[in-house]
């Protein structure tokens, strides 16, 4: 009889993986929980958005109002995570929480384009951040016009794949330094802005910005949930995570409270330091705090902690990024090299390679002076939202599928935070569509690069169901077993 205890979704197979030594095993404690998500939230977002949430919302309070706001929402979303990733512990994340609720063929087209695309090329997107302020701050001389920056992120692609093969404790050990850097420098941020406050004239006043209503508050919340975004990813080592239920609820709480904290006081900062219609005409506001208060060391300064910004979100992305692979292996026999575990070093070394190796490719095209890659990170952000908000969905399709499952913890108010969370999902999905509907890439119009992408992964699907199902026929195996709920089986 299979295990039905919290967080065992998987077959017998699955158990004795464990056993072996070569699955996932609870080795990350809750301080590199929090580093992790921090990590990947906390990117150059922060940098530039405040500026365009200024200029939208034409008032301090309505703009403290989206920021207040955005950290609320994403709290509870939050809860709703903490009770699927409590509830179905598992290394595969939302592709997990997928599969249980609509089977492995949606699952599978949510993991094709999160580890083919959207992780990839996040990556890559970031090392070119990466690789440009840190040419601003450490120039290599001696090469052509851009190819510092292209050394920079390649090497930063390399290194960090290099650190993550070697384990997840070295993974997050170098997750937790990046992460106290980054929040070090915006603590920075807000100090320069305390220290001018102080010095008699050093502050520009602020603008006598308008206090009526927003002109584009529902926009302005666009660019600030897309600034929070990333939490989620927590899910991904909720196999991974000591200290059972309780520990993965307190990194989810703790760490979206430590970014809105973070966030609010980097944003006070800017107006402050700037008044309202400085921030919103500013296009680098941390810049501009930082070299009133620190002169021309300021620039430098910005350059570097922006740099250290993208280099955290790439290790944290990594991290939780290859165990999507981890779990496509798992599913599907013709990708089972992706779900092999080096149990010593915990982690999937297999499904890192692929994607450091794919990561790489893009930064070579993107050296070349094409754009290609960072448009379909951004035109795939519709297929992002899409399945955000079925992972939504999903709490509601569990519980009413398991009612009687032992859940160690309840997302409080059901029904109503899980519909405040799906609501959300869908308004960012309605506003990436109406973005990408105005786009186009070589003379084509973007929605199509979602619908490209999907499409792809729906004939691969197809493949991959052919060989499983021919497979399966000759070993004279039931077919496609997977496309049931795992507690259906048991029953």
């Amino acid at each position: 009889m299979h295990d039905t205890r919290p967080g065992n979704d998987d077959s017998l197979e699955g158990t004795a993986a464990i056993e072996r030594g070569d699955a996932p095993r609870a080795v990350l404690g809750l301080r590199e929980a929090v580093t992790l998500i921090v990590g990947i939230v906390i990117g150059a977002g922060i940098f530039k958005a405040p500026a365009a949430v200024a200029a939208m919302t034409g008032s301090p309070p309505w703009m403290f109002l989206a920021w207040i706001l955005g950290g609320v929402l994403s709290l509870v979303g939050a809860l709703c995570y903490a009770e699927l990733a409590t509830s179905h512990a598992h290394a595969g994340g939302d592709y997990h929480f997928l599969r249980l609720a609509y089977g492995r063929s949606l699952a599978f087209l949510f993991g094709w384009a999160r580890y083919a695309v959207i992780t990839t090329g996040s990556i890559a997107l970031l090392a070119f951040v990466f690789g440009d302020y840190l040419q601003q701050a450490l120039p290599l001389s001696g090469l052509p016009a851009g190819a510092g920056a292209a050394v920079y992120a390649a090497a930063a692609v390399l290194v960090l794949a290099l650190v993550n093969l070697a384990g997840i404790r070295s993974g997050s050990r170098t997750q937790n330094w990046l992460t106290f850097v980054e929040v070090g420098g915006l603590l920075l941020v807000g100090a320069t802005a305390l220290a001018l406050a102080a010095g008699a004239g050093a502050t520009p006043p602020p603008s006598a910005a308008g206090t009526g209503g927003p002109p584009a508050f529902g926009l302005a919340m666009v660019f600030v949930l897309l600034t929070y975004g990333g939490w989620n990813e927590a899910a991904y080592i909720s196999a991974e995570l000591r200290g059972g239920p309780r520990a993965m609820v307190r990194a989810l709480v703790l760490s979206v409270m430590l970014i809105t904290a973070l966030y609010l006081l980097v944003c006070w900062a800017y107006w402050h330091t700037l008044g309202m219609a400085g921030l919103a005409a500013s296009p680098a506001p941390a810049a501009d705090v930082l070299r009133l208060g620190l002169g021309s060391a300021g620039g430098h300064a910005i350059a570097l902690l922006v740099a250290v910004s993208a280099l955290t979100s790439i290790n944290a992305t990594m991290i939780v990024g290859a165990r999507t692979g981890y779990a496509l292996g798992h599913d599907w026999p013709r990708l089972r090299r992706l779900a092999r575990w080096n149990g010593v070093r915990g982690t999937p070394a297999v499904a890192l390679l692929v994607q450091a190796a794919a990561a790489m490719l893009l930064v070579a095209a993107g050296s070349t002076g094409g754009d290609g890659f960072r448009a379909m990170v951004e035109f795939t952000a519709p297929v992002f939202w899409l399945f955000f908000l079925l992972t939504g969905i999903a709490l509601f399709v569990l519980r009413r599928r398991d009612p009687a499952r032992h859940r160690p913890y309840r997302v409080p108010w059901y029904p109503l935070l899980p519909l405040v969370f799906c609501t959300s999902c869908a308004a960012m999905l309605w506003a990436s569509l109406s973005h990408v509907a105005s786009q186009s890439v070589g003379g084509v119009n973007a929605a199509w690069v979602g619908v490209a992408v999907l499409a792809v992964g729906v004939l691969l699907l197809r493949l991959l169901q052919h060989d499983d199902g021919r497979r399966r026929r000759a070993a004279g195996e039931p077919l496609a077993p997977f496309d049931t709920h795992p507690e259906e089986k048991r029953r």
